[in-house]
């Protein structure tokens, strides 16, 4: 279940780390604008997430900037990831965000909304059971399929598939996590669409591949 929260707290209290549950687990530091969160997840210390959807059991490490974006399940997000940097208008005389945010510079009396329009377009999409190392950075518009891993401070330009492990700059695809045949397996099993009571039955399944497909592929 998503809940959709605006959250700004004034100043930081609390503990780090809690015991996770069916309400999202928000560090103090954090700053949530027009989001939906899942269950069991927790957003670390000085996470920013804005116009975004974050799913069941994802969680950010902390110092993650989430923009225009859908996180699937499962999700791990390093410290220090952005996901869908502003994009500026390169094909204007002048690229400065005097053009588009016309009210602060006294431009005009109305910002540029065409344009922000165009920036939310290109919205971002990383699957299920997706892990992003520290600092990497997905730009704008790409999609990482389910089960894929991205190396730390990798630049992530062009889509990655599913089960796909790709770093560098820009990020470049060096392996899959499994056979393609367990990796078709895998995605037709949909376990991160299990309950939570399957989950906990099951929950040893998860550590193993060759008894996961066995019992349930």
């Amino acid at each position: 279940m998503l809940h959709h929260i605006d959250y700004f707290p004034e100043k930081p209290e609390g503990a780090d780390a809690k015991m996770l549950g069916e309400e999202p687990y928000i560090h103090p530091t954090c700053k949530v604008r027009d989001s939906k969160l899942g269950s069991w997840i927790a957003l670390g210390p000085n996470t920013s997430i804005s116009e975004s959807s974050f799913d069941d059991y994802s969680y950010t490490a902390g110092n993650v900037s989430i923009v225009w974006a859908t996180i699937g399940k499962f999700c791990s997000i390093a410290n220090g990831t952005r996901i869908n940097p502003g994009n500026h208008p390169q094909w204007r005389v002048t690229q400065h965000h005097s053009t588009y945010r016309r009210k602060r510079y006294g431009f005009d009396t109305v910002d540029d909304e065409e344009f922000f329009g165009w920036r939310k377009s290109h919205h971002c999409q990383i699957g299920h059971d997706v892990w992003l190392g520290t600092r990497v950075i997905v730009m704008p518009g790409v999609k990482i399929g389910t089960g894929a891993v991205v190396g730390a401070g990798a630049l992530v330009t062009k889509d990655i598939g599913d089960y796909e492990v790709a770093v560098g700059v820009p990020a470049r695809v060096i392996k899959l996590r499994f056979p393609k045949d367990q990796i078709t397996k895998l995605l037709d099993s949909q376990w991160w669409e299990w309950d939570r009571q399957t989950l906990e039955s099951r929950f040893n399944d998860l550590l193993s591949i060759d008894q996961f497909i066995e019992k349930y592929c």
